[in-house]
């Protein structure tokens, strides 16, 4: 459904409150590239996440910004704490973290940003649709997810399946050709006796030299 486009002089208060929420996503997402320290990076792409579905709300997809915090903001950032916990991460201010590649990484990001608003001023320019209340519920996405997209969608699931399988060849050590352990290496030398520790010798195992006789025996063979 497609009206007449309103002037842009004169925005809604659910366009302002979009274009709030869009402004904060970006500056945090720039944040999260530019800052020394990953627990800020971590937190700063919760702020990212959390406009992301503010934007969902206005745009009436609600459970599509459920969806966001739920997934996103409460498993992905949440695993990436525990990663940077778990692997004792420097957590304070570290110059490893810029690659020095910033001009490079600035220009592909402008260029980007500008084919992906001209392609959308360029296609949706003379097009609004009015945002009506509901029409991001569960049911309307399920009947489209599994209607129209259902092969993309399936495809997306066979994707993440071999995503998962390649992380766990490359995660485990016993399959030939992966990572080796790191543990410290088995000693080379001989292995200490295991017999119970008691007053008399061990018997001596076959291809050792016999031990040298006990000064009782060669006494005992002189009488």
């Amino acid at each position: 459904m497609t009206e007449a486009v309103p002037s842009y002089l004169s925005p809604t208060g659910q366009e302002v409150v979009f274009l709030l929420l869009g402004a904060v996503a970006v500056g945090s997402a720039l944040l999260v590239v530019t800052t020394r320290q990953l627990v800020h990076a971590a937190l700063w792409l919760v702020v990212c996440f959390g406009a992301l579905a503010g934007c969902y709300l206005v745009l009436t997809a609600e459970f599509v910004a459920w969806v966001q915090v739920l997934i996103y903001v409460g498993a992905i950032v949440v695993l990436l704490l525990f990663g940077i916990m778990l692997t004792r991460a420097p957590i304070g201010r570290s110059a490893d973290l810029d690659s020095g590649n910033r001009v490079v990484s600035a220009v592909v990001a402008l260029a980007t940003a500008a084919i992906l608003v001209t392609v959308v001023i360029d296609g949706f320019r003379t097009a609004y649709t009015p945002l009506d209340p509901g029409a991001g519920a569960a049911k309307e996405l399920g009947a489209s997810i599994f209607a129209t997209w259902v092969l993309p969608f399936e495809a997306l699931s066979v994707l993440l399946l071999a995503a998962l399988i390649g992380a766990i060849v490359l995660s485990r050590t016993d399959i030939p050709g992966g990572s080796p352990p790191t543990g410290p290496a088995p000693p080379t030398g001989p292995a200490p006796p295991t017999g119970p520790v008691t007053g008399r010798a061990d018997p001596p195992v076959r291809g050792d030299p016999a031990p040298p006789d006990r000064p009782s025996d060669q006494t005992s063979g002189g009488h």
